[in-house]
């Protein structure tokens, strides 16, 4: 099963992708976490994995791909470029791409590096392609950590996977972007989940009242522990209950994609 994990700047993307891929790898899953965010770099140490090179080194960096792009705007197929000629799957994966620990792997797109070097075009555009190519077994799981916002359905990454996951802080934007997170799932029929993250007593029955309570699968409290921890950018190695309860229900959702 493949989840991409969205949501507004600072809501906790990246924290909750960190946890979920721990607590599904202790389950027996083998986890690919691929990070899709080219302005974070946080989430590597928030696994205690070392950040990997870029993939799209791979396909020979950056101004190779737009240069790609481009050509395929010229010839009218609106920058869609074919970067896979067969399926891959976790074992194809180049090795020198991917660092790796308690039986999860990370995976980078791409970063931005240098000021001016161009926009994250295409690191969406690798993004997009291998998430369609990427063949799994049984017990293996991706977790993709978007770009914060919506630009990534612009990308059309999200039609390789089978879960939209939004994380909702307590702000008003966030309430507003999950609705239209929502919007654009129902269009391309990508089931989406909402989980509550950061929250108090308060801030929780004020969010309750303002998104559709069916579609809320996990409410995580705000925790000073994690807090210090990300704010020194170390590794999350906490357990939470809330989030044994999202990895069972997704274990879940996962089985029955499977017996469909």
């Amino acid at each position: 099963m493949k989840i991409l994990i969205c949501g507004k700047g600072g809501s906790g993307k990246s924290t909750i992708a960190a946890l979920l891929a721990k607590s599904m790898a202790n389950r027996g899953y083998q986890i690919l976490v691929i990070d899709n965010d080219e302005s974070n770099f946080g989430l590597h140490r928030q696994l205690g994995i070392k950040l990997p090179d870029d993939f799209m080194n791979y396909f020979g960096g950056k101004k190779a791909m737009i240069e790609r792009m481009l050509a395929s705007i010229q010839k009218g197929k609106g920058g869609t470029v074919k970067i896979f000629d067969k399926r891959w799957t976790f074992g194809g994966i180049p090795k020198e791409y991917l660092t790796k620990k308690n039986g999860i792997k990370l995976l980078a797109i791409g970063k931005i590096h240098e000021f001016g070097e161009g926009c994250a075009c295409p690191m969406g555009a690798i993004s997009t392609e291998m998430l369609k190519n990427l063949t799994l077994s049984d017990k293996e799981v991706v977790i993709v950590d978007s770009d914060a916002g919506i630009e990534h359905f612009g990308r059309g990454v999200e039609e390789g996977c089978e879960v939209i996951l939004v994380i909702l802080d307590p702000s008003f934007e966030s309430i507003m972007l999950s609705k239209k997170i929502n919007e654009l799932a129902d269009s391309i029929k990508k089931p989406v989940y909402f989980v509550l993250n950061k929250v108090d007593n308060e801030s929780k029955q004020v969010m309750l009242a303002s998104v559709d309570k069916n579609k809320i699968v996990g409410i995580v409290p705000a925790d000073n522990a994690v807090f210090k921890a990300c704010l020194a950018g170390k590794e999350l190695d906490l357990r939470s209950a809330e989030i044994e309860k999202l990895a069972e229900f997704l274990g879940d959702v996962k089985n029955d994609i499977r017996t469909k």
